[in-house]
């Protein structure tokens, strides 16, 4: 049980850091995707076929889950303030640099190296949160700290569309002025972060010495079984269980995020449109990460919220594919986003509860490693080679359908492993 006191401790932290750990992750999110926004006019320009934009937005997550693992060990073993400092600078330029394309070998060169920039730093925050909250408050602050990736798109969408009307702009192209104006915010947060973000609550010159050893007393309370190798968080059955349900989560994040802005101009809006109908359904989900995460929390309970979320997801994507309206199709990508969008704050609450010790972050790392790098990789690939094969999205559509109704299972398999070895979900 948390005590009052303690819970004045933990909500000190959490307003001091959650919303500048949110500010990171939205620059990080939108640079990201913003491809999915800039391709609604670089495509044509540059002469990208479907198939070559699927592969070159795909291919960001190779780089980022090969790099996964060794960049959360550097982060982890250099400390978080320097690391994310060097990580954000790195992205940001590679983002930015991206407007200097003009061909596809440069385009998949410069989605490898920001996967490379990017490697550690969603999997070194998750771990980052660990040292601060305990289990009954993790799931609703990852969640919060997670309510970036809604934010992105709520006000990336619309700040996209009108970037691209930046046109011919001092002899450039709106997508060569959107990857300019989103990368270089990531360069300045870099500088940011070295006065603002301290490496964990002994160096906090906000707390006192007292709420310092609260923190310290609480977390020794509940921590798992420390390791001091890497391998049992990279081999452990829970993770590489958890690692596969995530694949089919985020082959189709990844494959909606990056395709949606095409999708709907396909039937029929304009750029500006499109990035304000996109921004909806990220706005509304906001609010349904946060119950979600909340009342996991209450519970107890987290492999069955993300079976839930999935298997509503799932028939998002089978009522965009089947519609025959295009008021229906964009409805069941809402409820795609509106479903997906819950499982954040109890999974990634699941990949931080297993280890502690240095297989903490290795298990954090893989889980994103096959999740992130792998699911992101195939989703926004078989979107464009199905669109190219059949000249439209449905198939694409239910394939993502068929990769999420498997993730529930898997999930619930993963539930029937931790109940058997008495693990608290």
């Amino acid at each position: 049980m948390i005590s009052e006191q303690q819970n004045r401790v933990f909500t000190k932290c959490a307003v001091r850091l959650i919303p500048f750990l949110m500010l990171l992750y939205f620059v990080n999110y939108l640079d990201r995707v913003n491809v999915g926004f800039a391709a609604l006019t670089m495509n044509k320009d540059l002469g990208f076929s479907p198939s070559v934009y699927g592969a070159a937005a795909s291919i960001f997550f190779i780089s980022y889950a090969i790099f996964q693992i060794p960049a959360t060990l550097f982060v982890a073993r250099l400390g978080h303030k320097r690391a994310i400092c060097i990580v954000m600078a790195f992205w940001g330029a590679v983002s930015a640099a991206t407007s200097l394309v003009t061909e596809p070998y440069g385009f998949y060169a410069a989605r490898v190296l920001l996967g490379v920039a990017e490697a550690g730093f969603f999997p070194g925050i998750i771990l980052y949160l660990t040292f601060w909250f305990p289990r009954e408050y993790r799931a609703r602050f990852t969640a919060i700290f997670m309510t970036a990736i809604p934010l992105s798109s709520t006000f990336g969408g619309p700040l996209s569309g009108l970037l691209l009307q930046l046109d011919s702009l001092g002899g450039l192209r709106g997508w060569q002025w959107l990857f300019l104006i989103e990368g270089l915010p990531a360069c300045a947060l870099a500088l940011v972060v070295l006065k603002f973000l301290p490496d964990g609550p002994a160096q906090a010159s906000f707390l006192s010495q007292a709420e310092k050893d609260t923190i310290t007393a609480r977390l020794a309370e509940e921590r798992p079984a420390s390791h001091t190798s890497v391998w049992p968080g990279i081999f452990d059955l829970r993770v590489l269980l958890l690692g596969l349900v995530g694949t089919g989560i985020n082959s189709a994040i990844f494959g909606t995020q990056l395709w949606m802005p095409l999708i709907i101009k396909s039937l029929g809006y304009s750029n500006l449109a499109t990035g304000f109908i996109i921004a909806v359904p990220w706005m509304l989900g906001i609010a349904v990460m946060i119950l979600v995460a909340r009342s996991s929390d209450r519970r107890g309970e987290r492999p069955w919220y993300v079976a839930i979320s999935l298997a509503i997801a799932a028939c998002g994507f089978v009522i965009a594919a089947m519609a025959t309206n295009p008021y229906l199709e964009i409805a069941g990508l809402f409820v795609v986003v509106l479903g997906i969008i819950g499982h954040y704050g109890p999974f990634y609450t699941l990949a931080s509860s297993f280890f502690s010790g240095r297989a903490a972050p290795a298990s954090i790392a893989a889980v994103n490693l096959l999740s992130t790098g792998l699911g992101g990789f195939i989703g926004p690939n078989l979107i464009g080679q199905l669109k190219q094969s059949t000249g439209g999205y449905p198939a694409g559509m239910l394939a993502l359908a068929v990769g999420l109704s498997i993730s529930v299972i898997l999930v619930l398999s993963l539930r029937r492993v931790m109940v058997a070895r008495a693990v608290t979900v």
